[in-house]
């Protein structure tokens, strides 16, 4: 269908017609307020919201190297998460049933072979990782069609996955890049610690803790309507493997959040937009055409 993942603004062009790949995109949560502990996925208005935010700001940044599908679920509302009575796991485990669905239904009738990036972000994380068990883990088949996966916004670490690795360069293939960005010198995302997290520079796609200036980013993606932002961050992972940036003041960013979770895609646009491209070359490179 045609939606905000059709993105094109000066200088970026929406060219899914042409793609020979496919990334299966899981959005974030943007039930932030209900009386219900899922979304109905008929909600006009909450459709609306989410393809003007998480379907333009984060999906589009792959149509310029693939088909961009990304399905909408019964998606948990966010008080899910701090939720301490129990009725998280099967509120999860409805939203996960749709997408594991809406997975089936693309391969059966969208797929037709072709390779296939796995994405996501925050919530849509946690559904994707459950994805990636169900579906490529033990499936060599399948697994061996996959580009890349592009796993933001939630805690991974090294058990997480036993055949997925993360990728540590920008041109590798069937691996995984995942970063939760934070204010520089954060330990905890909101409020919780988590210890040796996998971390991803997205400015220079290794798994290390080494510096990226300023001048490594190409660019961020902002306002309404998207446009390029050329002050972007910095960016390091932390000794724990949080993301860490320097606040912009910009006046456009929030500068003294501990958190630039709803950035995580945003502030590093152009450079996840590139290295589709270098992943995806690389995978025919490897494959044949």
């Amino acid at each position: 269908m045609k939606d905000s993942a059709d993105l094109a603004i000066p200088g970026i062009a929406d060219k899914q017609s042409q793609a020979r790949v496919d990334v299966f995109f899981v959005h974030p949560t943007t039930y932030l307020l209900g009386r219900h502990w899922n979304a109905s996925t008929s909600w006009r208005r909450l459709n609306r919201h989410t393809e003007k935010t998480t379907i333009r700001n984060q999906a589009s940044v792959f149509n310029e190297t693939c088909r961009v599908y990304a399905p909408r679920y019964r998606q948990a509302i966010l008080g899910t998460y701090i939720d301490k009575k129990g009725n998280a796991r099967p509120v999860f485990d409805t939203a996960y049933q749709d997408v594991k669905t809406a997975f089936q239904y693309y391969l059966k009738h969208y797929n037709q072979g072709r390779p296939i990036i796995i994405a996501s972000h925050s919530q849509g994380t946690d559904h994707a990782i459950r994805l990636m068990h169900d579906f490529f883990e033990n499936n060599p088949a399948l697994s061996s069609r996959l580009v890349a996966c592009y796993l933001i916004g939630r805690p991974i670490t090294a058990d997480t996955f036993h055949v997925l690795v993360p990728c540590d360069s920008a041109n590798q293939t069937g691996c995984y890049v995942t970063w939760n960005t934070v204010k520089w010198g954060e330990t905890s995302m909101f409020g919780v610690s988590y210890p040796h997290l996998i971390c991803i520079n997205p400015l220079t796609w290794k798994q290390d803790t080494l510096y990226a200036p300023v001048t490594a980013n190409k660019g961020a993606l902002r306002g309404q309507p998207p446009h390029i932002e050329p002050l972007a961050p910095d960016a390091k992972c932390s000794p724990n493997g949080l993301l860490w940036v320097h606040p912009l003041r910009t006046g456009h960013y929030p500068p003294d959040v501990k958190s630039y979770h709803i950035y995580d895609y945003n502030f590093f646009y152009f450079n996840i937009r590139e290295n589709v491209k270098a992943r995806v070359n690389a995978y025919f490179r490897k494959h044949g055409q």
